[in-house]
């Protein structure tokens, strides 16, 4: 790589470095193009995907994470592929292959991979998104789109049977699990004729309606992200409606079958 202030061709060079990332104070090893003549630091595609794995990584080891390479080497000696791996935790292969490539995985997945990895079972379900159901949290969350899509998702109607809210955390809970490993709010789903519900949802609406989203574990950003960028491709119920009965998760299903949260990888419309 040439030097940006024409200085000619620029050297790779390992230099220790320190950053702040998510409030902790980490060090690693960068790897930069440096100019011999003015000292300027450039880094190309590859060089600046691998410098965010390192910072990645060394901020796992901070807070007793397992590295994207502690994983991939677990995962060896135990002889499983990733797709192997990701079965036997019940999560999306696509999940395994982030969290070796850089993803920082959560630490009730953390804990997941460990117990695999020292060869024991996990104790997850397919079916809850590897969390334990939350009302406050499903409340929480339907807060939250209320705000972004400016109506009301938990109306007090007798006769509301949350059609479309129940859409919207549907969403939410499997793009959360296919890109976390994890879901936002413990729920489990069922194909209805209406769409995907949630599971005994005459039972809950009442109790959802009642809980209190301040006793909820606060929301990540990641997981705010979510559910924005879902606000944002589904504006309308409407919307919403037709991608959900369009989703292989929905088709392949008959009435009354759960929804796996193994089927996050099929998911197009996000």
């Amino acid at each position: 790589m040439n030097c940006p202030n024409e200085h000619g061709k620029m050297v790779l060079k390992t230099v220790p470095e320190a950053v702040t990332f998510r409030n902790k104070r980490i060090k690693f090893e960068a790897k930069h193009f440096v100019c011999r003549e003015c000292g300027i630091k450039v880094d190309d595609a590859a060089l600046a995907t691998e410098n965010q794995r390192k910072i990645s990584d060394a901020y796992r080891k901070a807070v007793n994470l397992l590295t994207g390479e502690e994983i991939a080497v677990g995962r060896k000696k135990l002889d499983l592929s990733q797709e192997q791996l990701a079965y036997a935790m019940n999560v999306g292969i696509a999940s395994v292959k982030r969290w070796e490539t850089g993803q920082i995985q959560t630490k009730p997945m953390d804990d997941i991979l460990r117990r695999v990895l020292s060869g024991g079972k996990p104790s997850c379900d397919p079916y809850t998104g590897n969390r334990e159901i939350s009302l406050a949290r499903i409340k929480l969350v339907l807060i939250k789109f209320s705000e972004q899509l400016g109506r009301d998702m938990l109306k007090k109607d007798s006769n509301d049977k949350m059609l479309y809210a129940a859409k919207y955390l549907w969403y939410a809970d499997l793009i959360a699990f296919r890109e976390t490993g994890q879901s936002i709010t413990g729920a489990t789903y069922a194909r209805l004729p209406q769409g995907p519900q949630l599971n005994n949802y005459k039972e809950l609406i009442h109790l959802i309606r009642k809980s209190d989203e301040s006793e909820a574990e606060p929301l990540t950003d990641h997981e705010l992200r979510i559910i924005s960028r879902i606000a944002a491709v589904f504006p309308s119920n409407q919307k919403i409606y037709r991608a959900s009965h369009n989703e292989k998760s929905y088709t392949s299903r008959k009435d009354g079958e759960p929804i796996p949260f193994t089927d996050a990888e099929s998911i197009k419309a996000l």
